[in-house]
């Protein structure tokens, strides 16, 4: 199956160029598609596009709005299959997660478009009998958005939602290991009656579009999703216009296993969570913590459910683990195994690349025990298929391991003592805490990191105050 989304969209307007950036199926390594590599000049294009539509798309109503992101979301539902196909395709997941990432695409959109109607304001009492106060929200402006490879649709939804809701008008830079689907995406919200200009989306040179963004007094805010080193350089770029900027980074998740927990459910979430999407997932557990009593218990649960796991072409029938996005990201995971085996710790399943295609680019879901919180597997973020398990012999001990990560996105624990379920929960230094299970993207929940791992928010009306200037207006009354 072949799908053409070869082209980008500046002012309602398709975009193709002759010089193009291949795109290469991972499990393959075949070569796709190719989407447009557009100039400085067109992104440019974009920047004013969306800074004149502004003026008009700002002043509609939330209502307005809304109807536009209903539209889209109807839009993707209808073709969910085709989109899961293009995603799998091109990012590697099994076509089930691919099509339930769709899915999720029309959720974030549905509730961001609600939400946009619920942008209230304040009164405040005044100072003097003279003296009125109020504060009301309003669109941040022209906002440039840059999405990730491994959630290439949700990410999208994620951001252009709630930007548009808010009355923002935005330039979207997607991956480039996954633009199609991102253009594929685009199209369906083109379908709707959006004005001209209001959504943009432009592919091509990484750090020539991210400058050209952060260089234009235009762009009021950019939205990054991606590494923490890529992160800190937009910082410093932010800085030079104080320009608002918006980072969801790396992490480091661990996950903590206390006796008391259900260990059956507790082995289920953890499988399911560490090598959903090839372990490639920001939230995704890293680390996997357990105390010394069950050690031996929840490893075996944990190594026969791995060992079911099913692992191949996205697109095959009953695939669960598909391949890694690039080669750069096997050679990552190889030699944080390696390293790993080298300093004591034990394979107690995989280990190894799989031979499926002659792309070499799948890895076997792996289980690693006797693990130091000071080997290089603990400490960096793997984001491949491989479950690093560390022993503790108390709370205490467990919660200073896990908080000694520079990383603060997401931590997990499994407990069925309410004392310890508080006491962990207040304790973690982490933007989000999930107990007695893994579901943290939501789209009514504010997702997002502390530390190393960012600031701002995505999702809940959190997400979409990310999008809104606050106004202080104080009127005197005149007599």
């Amino acid at each position: 199956m072949s799908y053409n989304y070869n082209h980008n969209w500046i002012n309602g307007n398709k975009i193709t160029t002759s010089d193009g950036i291949k795109v290469i199926n991972p499990a393959t390594g075949d070569v796709i598609g190719e989407v447009p590599k557009i100039s400085e000049h067109e992104v440019n294009d974009a920047i004013v596009a969306a800074h004149t539509a502004f003026k008009s798309w700002s002043n509609y109503t939330a209502e307005y709005r809304a109807d536009i992101l209903e539209q889209w979301a109807q839009n993707l539902i209808s073709k969910q299959d085709e989109l899961a196909h293009i995603m799998s395709e091109e990012q590697g997941k099994p076509y089930a997660e691919a099509y339930g990432e769709i899915g999720v695409c029309a959720k974030f959109i549905r509730w961001n478009a609600e939400e946009g109607k619920r942008i209230y304001g304040e009164i405040i009492p005044p100072s003097s009998p003279q003296q009125r106060i109020s504060v009301i929200k309003q669109p941040v402006g022209v906002c440039g958005l840059i999405t990730p490879w491994n959630f290439p649709g949700a990410m999208i939804a994620r951001k252009v939602a709630p930007a548009l809701a808010a009355g923002c008008t935005v330039i979207v830079k997607p991956s480039s290991e996954t633009p199609r689907i991102a253009i594929a995406i685009f199209d369906e919200l083109m379908r709707t009656d959006i004005d001209n200009g209001v959504a943009n989306i432009v592919t091509g040179s990484s750090s020539m579009i991210s400058n050209t963004l952060f260089s234009n007094p235009k762009i009021r805010k950019i939205s990054f999703t991606g590494s923490t080193t890529i992160g800190k350089q937009l910082m410093k770029q932010a800085a030079d216009q104080v320009k608002r900027i918006s980072l969801e980074l790396g992490g480091n998740a661990p996950t903590i296993v206390l006796p008391d927990a259900n260990l059956d459910i507790a082995a289920d979430a953890i499988v399911e969570n560490k090598f959903e999407n090839t372990g490639q997932m920001c939230n995704g557990i890293n680390t996997v913590l357990v105390h010394e009593d069950i050690q031996d218990e929840i490893t075996e649960k944990i190594a026969t459910r791995v060992q079911q796991l099913k692992v191949g072409i996205g697109t095959d029938d009953g695939v669960q683990v598909g391949p890694l996005i690039n080669k750069a990201a096997v050679d990552k995971v190889e030699h944080l195994v390696a390293d790993a085996t080298q300093n004591g710790a034990n394979i107690k399943v995989g280990g190894h690349k799989l031979p499926i295609s002659s792309n070499g680019l799948f890895y076997q879901p792996t289980v690693i025990t006797n693990v130091n919180p000071s080997m290089a597997i603990a400490q960096d973020e793997i984001f491949g298929p491989v479950a690093p398990i560390i022993t503790f012999k108390s709370i205490d001990e467990a919660i200073e391991i896990a908080n000694a990560s520079q990383f603060g996105l997401a931590a997990y624990f499994f407990s069925n003592n309410i004392n310890t379920i508080y006491k962990i929960s207040e304790q973690l230094e982490f933007g989000m805490i999930g107990v007695n299970g893994t579901q943290l993207s939501v789209p009514q929940a504010p997702f997002g990191g502390i530390k190393e791992s960012g600031m701002g928010r995505e999702g809940g009306h959190h997400g979409l105050d990310g999008f809104l200037e606050l106004k202080y207006i104080s009127l005197s009354l005149q007599e």
